[in-house]
This record gives structure tokens, C-alpha cells and sequence, in this order.
């Protein structure tokens, strides 16, 4: 089996770092004890439950750690952000905005809402940079609206959003406003404060963390029904034993994204701009995805390439040693086009013919140098093939 040497799908996960590794071991073996017990070793746990929400408050730049609410992960803490706050104010309205470029844990929740609970969702159109309008959202808030959604990055496309502005209007109108960031944490500076929003979720995998934790953060006063019951933990409002090892690791992961942001960045815009018009250069009819410049998420390229299948270009990819997806790893088994690229207006045989490369901490020259070389032999191999291209 052939193992690839170069990787290329960051965000779909990226790997542990080595001092986050480091700080979860003692968590497992020693330091071993359910922080909700009274003794010496559960109280070494909770203290480090502690220290890592303080961490994770300080990325966010939240007023208190009391804001943090641990979870299993991103997609946990987009449903107990969107359910949850449905449930905990269903008296006062039934209606919810969202876009349509929402993450599936964003989309599949409203809609369970729709069918199962009976609310009303609008699902907001984006240009064809995938960006969504605030004067969109303003004009779909009615007086029954309780909740607005929309991510703060596009995990496809790398569209960052315009949260602030929409926070504005949501405030204005005395609308919950969440946001899906697990995308732009620790790609981009975030302040809860300054952006005004209620509820932002987050996941330590996308920052060199472990999997299976994540985070929400809840802005004090905000109504939340929980929706994990058995236990008393994260202020009643999600229970069961913590995982602490796992919680260790994001604080880590916080700590370090928090550090490194501006060097990090700038290396890696560096490689994204390089990738971006190496490929425009070098091959023929092709769409950049998404828009280009400090709207675009620093480690994002997405292109589509016109009378091929993506599919086939990953494989081939693979086969020289390079990882790289199509779009969300969350639908990777599915054979339909992306629900992104169909938003921003691409017909299905364009949307088919999707790539996309995510950079990460251990990418360098050399990786981009290596795509470069290989990509546009690959791309031609595969028209070569196509009914559509020799139309």
C-alpha cells in the first residue's frame, strides 16, 4: 500500500501536534480520575479541564470561561447550538435563517427541526463567491424569527463571511446569531466580542488537536436547552463524563493556534497563492472556487476542472502520494455533486470536476513545487479519456 507523502486535506483533519500529544498522555495513565469526584486524582483532571477552558476562551477572546461548553466535537456543537436554542425559545417564534452552503451538522439540524418539530426555515441564496448578503438576512428576519446561522468560513471553498456585519443586524433585531466556525478557528483571528455573536462552534481536529472533541461557545445570558441528558457537567447543559485527555489536547491545540497564528498565516497564504496561479497557469479550463485574496481562508484552494470527475483526480493523486479531496469529508461517500458548488451556481458536470487542497503546518515549498508538476499531466490524462472533452 502505497502511503501518501504529501498532504493536502487539512481541512478535513489535520495531525496531532506533537506538544498537544504530549500534554493528553499523562490524562490517560496517571492523571486517570473523572473530574466530577472529590479526590486528589479527579481533582488533578478537573484542574486541567479547567485550564484548557481558559485556554479555548482566551482564542475566542470570550469574557469568561464559563462561555466554553465542551463537546464530542463540530458537529455536536452545531446541534446543541441550533436545537438547542430552537427548543429553549420555541415560545417566543418557530422561524430560523440559515444559507445553503451550511456544513451538513448546520443543515441537517434545521431541517430536523422542519420535519420533526415543526419550525420554519429559510434557507438564504449566495453569490457566486459564495458569499452571503446581510441586507439577505435582514430582509428574511420576521417577527417569529428566533435564530439565524450562517458559517463563518465555507469549509469547501474557504468563503469567509461577513459575521460581523450580519451579528449587527441580528443584535438590531434581538435575534440569536450562531456561527459555524470550526473552519476559521485558528485560521483567523476571532473575537466573540467584537464580532457580537451568541453561539460559535469549533472542533480541536482542525487545529491540530485530537479528534472527537470540539466546543461551543455560549455568550452569557443565551437560552440553551441541553440536549445530551445524564449528568450535571458544563453547567448542566451538557452532560456526561468528560473526556479529558481529549479536552487536555484541544486546550493545547488552542494554545498553540493562538501563538502561531501570525506566521502560520503568512506561510501559508504564501503556498495557497503559489498553488492558485501555478494552476491557472498551467492548465486550461478551469473555475477558482470561492474568492481570492483576505476573504479566502489562508490554507484554501479549490478549483473545478472542466469534462472530468474529481473522483478521477484524486485517485490519481493518490497514487503519486498526494492527499487531497473533493470537498467535505463528511460526504465523501455520497455520488451527488456538492451542495456548495450548485449554490454558487456551477451546473452538475462542472460541480463533478471539483478539487480541493487544504494546507497545514508540516506543508512546504516542496509539496507545491511536486503538485504543480504532476497535476497538469494528470488533468490532460484524464480529458483524454473524456466523451465530454473530445466534444
Amino acid at each position: 500500500m502505497i502511503m501518501n507523502k504529501i498532504y493536502l486535506d487539512n481541512a478535513a483533519t489535520t495531525p496531532v501536534a506533537e506538544e498537544v500529544f504530549e500534554a493528553m498522555k499523562p490524562y490517560f495513565t496517571n492523571s486517570y480520575g473523572n473530574p466530577s469526584s472529590v479526590y486528589t486524582t479527579a481533582q488533578e483532571a478537573a484542574m486541567a479541564v479547567g485550564e484548557a477552558r481558559e485556554r479555548v476562551a482566551r482564542l475566542l477572546g470570550a469574557s469568561s470561561d464559563r462561555e466554553i461548553i465542551f463537546t464530542s466535537g463540530g458537529t455536536e456543537a452545531d446541534n446543541l447550538a441550533i436545537k438547542g436554542t430552537a427548543m429553549a425559545l420555541k415560545s417566543k417564534g418557530n422561524h430560523i435563517i440559515t444559507s445553503k452552503i451550511e456544513h451538513h451538522a448546520v443543515l441537517h439540524s434545521c431541517q430536523y427541526l422542519e420535519k420533526y418539530l415543526g419550525f420554519e426555515v429559510t434557507y438564504l441564496d449566495v453569490d457566486k463567491k459564495g458569499f452571503v448578503d446581510p441586507i439577505d438576512v435582514k430582509e428574511a428576519i420576521r417577527d417569529d424569527t428566533i435564530l439565524v446561522t450562517i458559517m463563518m468560513a465555507n469549509n469547501e471553498i474557504g468563503t469567509i463571511e461577513p459575521i460581523k456585519e450580519i451579528a449587527k443586524i441580528t443584535r438590531e433585531k434581538d435575534v440569536c446569531f450562531h456561527t459555524d466556525a470550526v473552519q476559521a478557528v485558528g485560521q483567523i483571528p476571532i473575537d466573540v466580542n467584537d464580532l457580537q455573536v451568541d453561539l460559535l462552534s469549533l472542533s480541536a481536529h482542525k487545529i491540530n488537536g485530537p479528534k472527537g472533541v470540539g466546543a461551543l461557545y455560549v455568550r452569557k445570558g443565551s437560552k440553551l436547552t441541553p440536549q445530551m441528558s445524564g449528568g450535571a457537567q458544563e453547567w448542566k447543559r451538557r452532560g456526561g463524563t468528560e473526556n479529558v485527555p481529549g479536552i487536555v489536547g484541544l486546550g493545547k491545540a488552542a494554545e498553540l493556534a493562538l501563538e502561531n497564528m501570525d506566521n502560520k498565516n503568512k506561510r501559508i497564504k504564501k503556498l495557497r497563492d503559489r498553488l492558485i496561479s501555478g494552476i491557472n497557469k498551467e492548465i486550461d479550463d478551469v473555475i477558482l472556487n470561492g474568492p481570492e485574496g483576505e476573504k479566502r481562508l489562508p490554507n484554501n484552494v479549490h478549483f473545478c476542472f472542466k469534462y472530468i470527475e474529481g473522483e478521477s483526480i484524486l485517485l490519481n493523486l493518490d497514487m503519486l502520494g498526494i492527499a487531497a479531496s473533493s470537498g467535505s469529508a463528511c460526504t465523501s461517500g455520497s455520488l451527488d455533486p456538492s451542495h456548495v458548488l450548485l449554490a454558487i451556481g456551477h451546473p452538475h458536470e462542472i460541480a463533478h470536476g471539483s478539487l480541493r487542497l487544504t494546507l497545514g503546518i508540516n506543508n512546504t515549498e516542496e509539496d507545491v513545487t511536486y503538485l504543480l508538476e504532476v497535476l497538469p499531466g494528470i488533468i490532460q490524462k484524464i480529458r483524454d479519456m473524456s466523451p465530454l472533452y473530445s466534444v
